[in-house]
């Protein structure tokens, strides 16, 4: 029988399943933080149940973590008792923390793949919606609930429903400016937020192909943002290629014997998906979200479709935006670049690149925000910090940041953010501002520009 990449990757993690019912799914790695992991320690705690492999476990502090003065005791008194309680915890249960500071702490969904921990073939689950971000190693990675970060606590499994299988494939040569996050949210304005429930999506085709793996993980991280469980894209020499050499990584024999197994996962001809759809490189564009979903996005030439419908109607009000508006011009008084989604060393790259030589908008505030300790010593040693001071622009300490601001990185009420991260609902990168999200290079150049723009037309 024909089978998907998802289909191997599954099928060789069931333990039990009972007849056309859930099945018991092994679990290779579980990923923690400091605020989806107290309530499930407590509860092991209460009911006097071990943890059962902590040496499957790895734990990092981001979501609420300052991106200034790291190295101060954090002021705020509920995120200084969670990473407090996080560090008690992993130390009563042997579990390998990399707390604030530490060379390898980050976003729990940026240290995993660049220290190795992530590798194709693995089951991944993480209390964070954005954990399918690892599924562009070809892992089938999904974020779990309170329960089932406790489930996995206790027996390294979780039970569950088989998700059913759907495929995007992109074909085609990319335009000069598109970034993988535009692809990606090209994908969900054309499919809708609500096309990959109960699926598990892989992405296939040539423009995939040629992604690097931070443009494959910057496009596995949003298949959340359609409904799907998770989203995952086939490994290759450029997953292997990646992986080899990272510090958590099998060594030489060990590599070797892995990769003999890795080049088995992708689909095989003639599999068969629950659902599919295509598209062309070439009707891509650089993308902007306009509303209060990241399905509501255009490219940035084009104008907000006229939608008569009521949540559409409560959504521009909220963004206080027009049908038949264009954003081109709009004035942007704050540029945010990190999150899990694009905060990897590629992304800094770009926008250094487009920043060079250039200088910020008097009105901007723009804040950098790397990944992980890796990255942000990455910046600093490719000479990025320097052009990104020369320029006016921010560069802080890594964390979640404004992305959702659990901690002091919070745009102010009203004002618009151009950024790089997930999601752009109500209030979530403060109470009452407007998200527009973008890739990194058209946040650098709103930053620049201190507005909206055609970023083609500034390209070579």
């Amino acid at each position: 029988m024909k089978k998907t990449l998802f289909d191997k990757v599954w099928d060789a993690h069931v333990v039990d399943a009972i007849e056309n019912g859930p099945q018991v799914l092994y679990i290779d790695k579980h990923l923690i933080h400091e605020v989806t992991s107290p309530q499930a320690f407590n509860e092991l705690e209460r009911r006097n149940i071990p943890i059962f492999r902590p040496n499957q476990i790895v734990a990092t502090a981001d979501h609420n973590t300052p991106t200034e003065n790291q190295h101060l005791p954090i002021k705020d008194e509920n995120s200084r008792k969670q990473l407090e309680q996080l560090s008690e915890n992993c130390k009563k249960n042997n579990i390998t923390l990399y707390e604030l500071g530490h060379k390898y702490n980050g976003i729990v969904h940026v240290m995993a793949p660049e220290l190795g921990i992530t590798q194709p073939g693995m089951t991944i689950v993480c209390g964070d919606s954005h954990t399918s971000t690892h599924g562009a190693f070809g892992t089938i990675a999904f974020g779990i609930g309170t329960s089932q970060v406790t489930q996995v606590f206790a027996s390294q499994c979780l039970l569950l429903t088989k998700p059913k299988s759907l495929r995007v494939s992109v074909n085609g040569k990319l335009k000069q400016g598109v970034l993988p996050k535009d692809v990606i949210l090209y994908i969900i304005a054309k499919l809708g937020t609500n096309a990959g429930t109960g699926y598990f999506c892989e992405y296939a085709g040539d423009v995939f192909e040629n992604m690097s793996m931070e443009g494959r993980m910057t496009v596995c991280n949003m298949s959340i943002e359609m409904g799907a469980r998770g989203g995952m894209i086939a490994p290759d020499q450029t997953t292997f290629d990646y992986v080899k050499g990272k510090t958590f990584a099998p060594k030489d024999e060990a590599f070797d014997k892995k990769v003999a197994y890795w080049e088995t996962l992708p689909t095989d001809d003639g599999a068969v998906f629950d659902k599919e759809y295509t598209f062309d490189a070439e009707n891509i564009e650089p993308m902007v979200t306009y509303g209060t979903n990241p399905g509501m996005g255009i490219k940035v030439t084009d104008t907000i479709p006229t939608v008569n419908d009521d949540s559409f109607e409560k959504s521009l009000q909220y963004m206080n935006f027009k049908k038949g508006e264009s954003l081109i011009n709009k004035p942007i008084n704050y540029v945010f670049i990190g999150s899990c989604t694009n905060s990897r060393i590629e992304d800094f790259r770009v926008a250094a690149n487009y920043i060079k030589g250039k200088q910020k908008a008097n009105n901007v505030t723009a804040w950098l925000v790397p990944g992980s300790k890796q990255v942000e010593a990455q910046i600093i040693d490719e000479g990025l910090k320097t052009i990104f001071d020369e320029a006016g622009f921010k560069l802080r300490q890594p964390g979640c940041s404004a992305c959702l601001a659990m901690n002091d990185d919070k745009i102010p009420q009203g004002e618009y953010c151009v950024s790089t991260s997930n999601r752009n609902f109500e209030g979530r990168q403060g109470q009452g501002a407007r998200t527009i999200l973008a890739s990194p290079l058209v946040a650098a150049a709103t930053a620049i520009e201190g507005k909206i723009i055609d970023v083609t037309k500034q390209l070579n």
